[in-house]
């Protein structure tokens, strides 16, 4: 899951994106309106955690540049503007969450999970293709009668497959997925982690299109 976090506030940016890394986020963290904008139209996000109050381009006019254009990515405002007005502003302009300072992250997380489940067009909290189950707040992975934990970038990995089922995605989609800007992608990342996944879930759990990509399979 890559998250675009617009947030000026150094020391709310810095333990937002730190925690959010923690939960096998990729996060893109800038501080005004008009990086916002740009990083929006070059990179494809799954989330946007949108502060209002920033130089450049207030948070509500880059709300409604990203709704204008028709894009529908989930984004959760994170405020310390508490006015009930400013709350129904806020989602009238539409923001599909609207968050308070200070907040729990936790609590932030769990908003993430809902918004990003409800854009994929599902109301349950575990995603299934039929096969596989991914519990996303527990991180835990069954297949047949196995379950297991799967560390923060195997997580990620299936995740992205997860939302997309019967879908090929590149190692360059995969890897946009798994990190944000200033991180290191590792040498033969995707496939040590497929290869990871493969053991814990089977070998059929993950499948490669040679020259193409990696897919899981769509329910029937």
């Amino acid at each position: 899951m890559r998250v675009l976090l617009v947030e000026d506030d150094h020391m709310i940016g810095e333990a937002v994106q730190d925690e959010l890394r923690e939960s096998s986020y990729a996060v893109d963290w800038v501080r005004d309106g008009k990086l916002a904008l740009t990083s929006f139209a070059t990179h494809v996000y799954d989330a946007i955690l949108l502060d209002l109050g920033l130089p450049g381009a207030d948070g509500l006019d880059v709300l409604r540049t990203v709704r204008r254009g028709a894009n529908h990515v989930p984004i959760i405002i994170i405020t310390a503007r508490d006015s009930v007005e400013d709350r129904i502003r806020g989602l009238d302009e539409g923001a599909d969450d609207y968050l308070i300072k200070p907040f729990d992250i936790a609590e932030l997380r769990a908003r993430m999970r809902a918004v990003i489940r409800r854009r994929g067009g599902q109301a349950a909290p575990i995603m299934t293709n039929g096969v596989l189950t991914l519990d996303p707040a527990t991180r835990e992975a069954t297949s047949g009668d196995t379950a297991t934990r799967l560390s923060s970038r195997e997580f990620a990995l299936l995740q992205a497959l997860m939302l997309r089922p019967g879908a090929i995605l590149s190692r360059a989609e995969l890897e946009d997925r798994i990190y944000g800007w200033n991180e290191e992608v590792e040498s033969n990342a995707v496939e040590f982690l497929i290869h990871s996944l493969r053991k814990k879930l089977g070998a059929t759990a993950i499948k490669n299109v040679r020259g193409v990509g990696w897919m899981v399979s769509k329910q029937s």
